[in-house]
């Protein structure tokens, strides 16, 4: 029975012109610092420009009681992101992709900054779900991965200065 429903499930997403599963997304690092050196650098749901590479700008306003930024990157390419779920005390924000010229739909994704293994090392995981648009799902997954590699390295060298 769990076969034919999971067959079912399937069916469904492609009748409709989907996949029937998200993809996911998952890069972590965890390098020398502190959590709080670390959440500095992150906290800040506009402060993507100081740390990504790819960011030339954001601009962060209110609309309908959230938070929306509006990033430009190097290239001049805009994305619009509303974040979802705020948690200063947990170290981590959530927040979903409104536009952007991506190969993702549905996007969704969390950055979340704790204690490493070791002494004196931090962790920063920065996940995502999505469906992808316009290109394969490995290819969706490639690029976003490519998103989170150049900014985890570049964190990385924030927190070793």
């Amino acid at each position: 029975m769990r076969f034919w429903m999971l067959t079912g499930v399937s069916l469904i997403g492609l009748a409709f012109g989907g996949n029937a599963w998200a993809v996911d997304a998952d890069q972590k690092i965890e390098v020398a610092g502190s959590v709080d050196k670390a959440w500095a650098l992150l906290g800040d749901f506009c402060g993507i420009a100081n740390w990504h590479p790819a960011i030339a700008k954001c601009e962060l306003k209110d609309m309908d009681g959230a938070k929306i930024r509006t990033l430009t990157t190097q290239d001049g390419g805009v994305l619009v992101e509303k974040l979802t779920n705020w948690d200063d005390a947990a170290h981590s924000y959530s927040y979903e992709i409104l536009e952007s010229p991506l190969p993702v739909a549905n996007y969704a994704s969390t950055i979340k900054v704790e204690a490493g293994s070791a002494a004196d090392t931090v962790a920063i995981d920065w996940s995502s779900t999505f469906d992808a648009k316009g290109a394969s799902d490995e290819d969706a997954k490639k690029t976003i991965l490519g998103i989170y590699d150049a900014g985890l390295g570049s964190l990385k060298e924030k927190l070793a200065q």
